[in-house]
């Protein structure tokens, strides 16, 4: 019998300590958390943050340490335009982290103030969330920021709904959980869902996209219920494209006839031992209802973060990790695109991408 080599088959998996990836979009909060004069903690890859909203409605990021003697910007207060810290009083615009006021200089004190920055982030709102631009700390800001990313939608008028959960992991086991084609009969065995005894051989190809790869459309499985439903209403067929994109992003779009279902989750790098899924729906399906759907999405989303608390047991103890077969291939091309990009920054050279071309994959779920 061959012995599969441990060793030689978690090579990918050791990157998990590479580090995070910045210069990307992140979710920070959801956008109902922010407004009036309301100063809001969150922290993105280590970096502690306060959130807010100014008096004109724009929202802001800032890192939460005042740059005198670190006292958290969060506890301060925000006047509509101006963020005061609590501990000497220095005021910094909200908007640009510039210090417009330090309390205690005298009229002999020469010190320019307008020198003077909290550290600042790029900010912008899309599909009811925060987005904070994360630039590695002590570095500029690219020249060209892209726009932070939307939720595809097909019609003006659909219902949306948002889920979340925090599972106690690096994101890199965060994101290869939530890629993995092979979990579903085990983890998420339900009476409306899958069950073990349905499963069966799948192949499905895939093709590469700038700075990820696409399960290219296909019919979705037919041990899947829900999507066996969606076909019986519209009597059309269903297609299913499920799209991969660094650093964390899992799109789906499933369409039958003018129906259509669209979901982004990310999984949000929180602290080297912690992230976060943040998960958005939209649909035009007239069938289902947001507290329906929100039902059913929370059992999904707690299966997944019971799961991560127990792997986080093992994991306490660094065991040997294996990617094998075409199940864990998604997995490889995560941690290849992941070292290539960073690779391509350090060096300047185009980043290669770990997929030459299309590819069936064969697994069993």
């Amino acid at each position: 019998m061959m012995r599969i080599d441990a060793e030689a088959a978690q090579d990918a998996v050791a990157q998990a300590d590479a580090g995070f990836l910045w210069d990307f979009w992140y979710p920070a909060a959801r956008s109902t958390a922010i407004g009036g004069h309301k100063l809001v903690r969150a922290m993105l890859l280590e970096v502690p943050l306060v959130l807010g909203r100014t008096s004109e409605g724009r929202a802001f990021a800032m890192r939460d340490s005042c740059p005198h003697r670190g006292m958290p910007l969060s506890y301060g207060r925000l006047d509509g335009k101006v963020v005061e810290c609590c501990y000497h009083g220095w005021r910094f615009d909200a908007c640009s982290g510039q210090c417009v006021e330090i309390p205690s200089l005298s009229s002999q004190d020469k010190l320019k103030v307008e020198r003077i920055f909290a550290g600042h982030f790029p900010c912008e709102e899309r599909d009811g969330y925060v987005w904070v631009y994360m630039n590695a700390p002590g570095s500029k800001l690219p020249e060209t920021i892209p726009a932070a990313p939307a939720l595809t939608v097909f019609t003006d008028k659909y219902k949306i709904t948002h889920l979340s959960c925090e599972l106690p992991s690096h994101i890199d086991h965060g994101i290869i959980g939530l890629m993995d084609p092979a979990h579903g009969p085990f983890v998420h065995q339900s009476w409306f869902w899958r069950k073990r005894g349905s499963i069966h051989e799948k192949a499905k190809q895939f093709e590469p996209i700038p700075n990820g790869f696409r399960m290219s459309p296909h019919s979705p499985s037919t041990n899947s219920a829900p999507y066996q439903f969606l076909k019986k209403i519209t009597g059309e067929p269903v297609t299913t494209t499920i799209d991969f994109v660094l650093p964390n992003l899992r799109t789906e779009i499933d369409r039958s006839g003018k129906l259509w279902f669209s979901s982004r989750a990310t999984v949000t790098p929180v602290r080297r031992d912690l992230c976060r899924i943040d998960f958005v729906a939209a649909w035009n399906l007239f069938f289902l209802p947001v507290s329906i759907f929100r039902i059913f999405g929370k059992i999904f989303l707690r299966q997944d973060q019971e799961t991560m608390i127990r792997q986080a047991e093992g994991l306490k103890h660094n065991p040997r990790l294996m990617l094998v077969d075409d199940a864990d291939r998604p997995a490889k091309w995560y941690f290849a695109l992941k070292a290539n990009l960073i690779e391509s920054r350090r060096t300047g050279a185009p980043m290669e991408h770990p997929m030459g071309g299309p590819v069936t994959l064969l697994w069993r779920s």
